[in-house]
């Protein structure tokens, strides 16, 4: 998954440095929303994984 947020970071910028501002904007919305899913993921699978190791 930050694999793919990455991408669409890469393709945001590209795309603003070019002066594809509609590309860039939807490219950098897509980009932070799979940041944000992965950092929910990440903490969620922090906290159980943990709780389920010493559980």
């Amino acid at each position: 998954m930050l694999y793919w947020t990455l991408i669409f970071l890469v393709i945001a910028l590209v795309a603003g440095v070019l002066g594809f501002t509609g590309i860039a904007s939807a490219a950098s919305g897509i980009a932070k929303i799979l940041f944000v899913i992965f950092l929910v993921l990440f903490i969620v699978s922090l906290i159980f994984g943990r709780s389920w190791a010493f559980g």
